[in-house]
């Protein structure tokens, strides 16, 4: 399954300090990841492998679910961002393939 989608990043607000950064993945999509994965292949958190891509960035992580939207969220580390030159705030054109 690929997901295209544009989304503003934003800092995990339980550790403002340590930049943790995320898009949400949206929420039509999320339910669908969630019906797909139905605990297969799940890690840790709920966790499911991902192929991200934000412009050229290219990388393989993983997307977590949010209890509080219902959403999955994406972390965009800090070598993404700063090779796209965007931070938090900024929106960005995300494509994620669930592995």
């Amino acid at each position: 399954m690929i997901v295209q989608f544009r989304a503003t990043l934003w800092v995990w607000e339980a550790r403002p300090d340590e930049g943790w950064t995320f898009v949400s993945l949206p929420a039509d999509e999320s339910e669908e990841i969630r019906e797909m994965t139905g605990g297969r292949g799940r890690r840790g958190f709920g966790a499911v492998r991902v192929e991200a891509r934000i412009g050229a960035t290219i990388w393989r992580t993983s997307i977590f679910p949010d209890a509080k939207s219902g959403c999955y969220v994406l972390p965009v580390k800090k070598a993404v961002r700063k090779a796209q030159r965007i931070e938090a705030g900024d929106a960005a054109e995300v494509t994620v393939e669930v592995l």
